[in-house]
């Protein structure tokens, strides 16, 4: 071969290397960026997965191309931050195992596809990157929405545990996205323009912004606890034993010693699904309960039928046994609680993974409080209600406390526990009040209304934990106006994007 013709093959196989590259580094990077999320809470390294992101959008060469950087980023950090949810199908293996990676790979990658628009979108209409930005955290708050919505693992939540988390108070979880993406794709925008010195001074300002802000809000002395005590109650019944007969009165024994345990308290959570039957045949083991409470109210979980729809409950009974309120779980987990289109799964063999029924649960009416008497109103959240901003601000009242009830065995024993109980930490922050949390198998955890960990009981652990109720903040910015001033900056952001673009800058 001639040297022309070597090196006409030599410059002919460069572009095909690069996008060979270009596909491996943007899932690499993706995966990266996921390790901000619990239980690892490197935040640098979703920063740093989502800086690398924006440089492989600025350097893609279409639309095409630039929507397959966006997609693989975010199928390897889905991938990685959600592996936990195969995690219910190991529980019964022999029936359900089978699908697990199936699970993961389509929930990775139907999640990608969200940003994978994004990214085609900006680029097809030469936004630019401020343009994606906005188009990123769109595809968020959709992907929390649409569906029944699903708004896990949210590149904001790596400030959980770090200042920055504070800013949640004001501009909420969707606010905080923008503003992560912001950061990340600003500098590299600047870059691209020659101006790498104000790329670096653009990221360390913005840094700067959030953690000053967030340390002054923390600064701040918090209100006394009040003068009553809750007691939170962890029986630590794995998910494979949690509904064995012979295991069953062993679990339930736990709770009742650790209800009658002196000093009594003031308010006694059980978790999720306490007790393994039905609200209106329990009239015995719940009188037996409020016994061992000695007077105090109790909130547990249960399952009732009713009309032969069945629900997954939080009951608050009173010192005879009696359930004095009752309040149903109403956002259901699709897939787990309930089926879509039931008979069409019936037909294939395949039911909920935690339904009791062909059709599963029904969903309850909505948000409602439990009025506690001298502890106030709290605002019941069952498991997976706890990741819905909104869930957690849906009553005409505010509460003085967010009684968080969940079922944690289902998540494993790694990474799906603790960003649950992150997500549960950043409902207090949005609402300025404290979160009481019991769950079957970690963590259990007092809250303190700005995010703090006053109490835990760790996971893997059978106990109990008494603390004081932590007072309630003024009602924080978001608390009041919900996300719109969020999705409104999205907008802002998107028109300027536009107009720039119109006007050929």
């Amino acid at each position: 071969m001639s040297d022309e013709g070597a090196a006409a093959g030599q410059a002919a196989a460069r572009p095909a290397r690069a996008v060979a590259l270009r596909r491996i580094a943007a899932p690499a990077a993706g995966a990266a960026a996921a390790l901000g999320l619990a239980p690892f809470d490197v935040w640098p390294a979703t920063l740093a997965g989502l800086i690398a992101l924006a440089a492989l959008w600025q350097a893609a060469p279409d639309p095409r191309a630039a929507g397959r950087a966006a997609f693989l980023f975010a199928a390897g950090y889905f991938g990685v931050a959600l592996h936990w949810i195969v995690e219910p199908f190991f529980v019964e293996p022999e029936l359900y195992g089978w699908m697990a990676p199936f699970a993961l790979f389509f929930m990775a990658t139907g999640l990608a596809l969200f940003w994978a628009l994004a990214g085609w979108a900006a680029a097809r209409a030469r936004l630019g990157l401020g343009g994606f930005a906005a188009l990123l955290a769109l595809a968020e708050l959709a992907r929390a929405h649409l569906f029944s919505g699903f708004p896990w693992a949210m590149p904001a939540h790596a400030w959980i545990g770090t200042p920055a988390m504070q800013w949640a108070a004001w501009i909420g979880p969707h606010g905080l996205n923008l503003a992560t993406l912001a950061l990340a794709l600003a500098p590299v925008a600047l870059w691209a323009a020659g101006r790498r010195a104000a790329g670096g001074a653009a990221l360390a300002a913005g840094l700067a912004l959030l953690w000053g802000a967030g340390l002054a809000r923390e600064a701040r002395p918090l209100p006394d606890p009040r003068a009553e005590t809750a007691r939170l109650i962890q029986p630590n019944a794995p998910q494979r034993e949690k509904w064995d007969p012979d295991r069953i009165p062993v679990f339930y024994a736990r709770q009742v010693s650790y209800t009658m345990a002196a000093p009594r308290p003031d308010l006694i959570l059980w978790p999720e699904t306490a007790l393994p039957g039905l609200l209106e045949r329990s009239a015995r083991p719940l009188a037996h309960i409020a016994e061992a409470a000695g007077g105090a109210p109790v909130v547990l979980g249960i399952q009732r039928s009713e009309a032969g729809r069945f629900y997954n409950s939080a009951v608050l009974i009173g010192p005879e046994g009696e359930a004095r309120d009752i309040y149903d779980k109403h956002h259901l987990v699709p897939f787990g609680e309930y089926m879509p289109l039931p008979a069409l799964w019936a037909r294939l063999g395949i039911t909920g993974l935690a339904a009791r029924a062909e059709a599963g649960y029904t969903p309850g009416p909505g948000p409602r409080t439990l009025d506690l008497g001298a502890l106030g109103h709290a605002l019941p959240l069952i498991c997976y209600e706890a990741v819905f901003p909104e869930d957690a601000m849906g009553t005409p009242e505010r509460p003085a406390m967010l009684l968080h009830l969940t079922n944690d065995a289902w998540f494993g024993t790694f990474s799906g526990p603790y960003q649950h109980l992150a997500q549960a930490r950043l409902r207090a922050v949005e609402q300025g009040v404290p979160v009481l949390r019991a769950a079957n198998t970690g963590v259990s955890a007092v809250i303190d209304a700005r995010g703090g960990l006053a109490e835990t009981i760790p996971l893997g652990t059978a106990g109990y934990a008494d603390a004081p109720v932590p007072a309630a903040l003024a009602s924080p910015l978001y608390a009041r106006t919900g996300g719109w001033p969020a999705v409104a900056a999205m907008l802002a952001l998107l028109g300027h994007a536009a107009a720039r673009r119109a006007g050929g800058r």
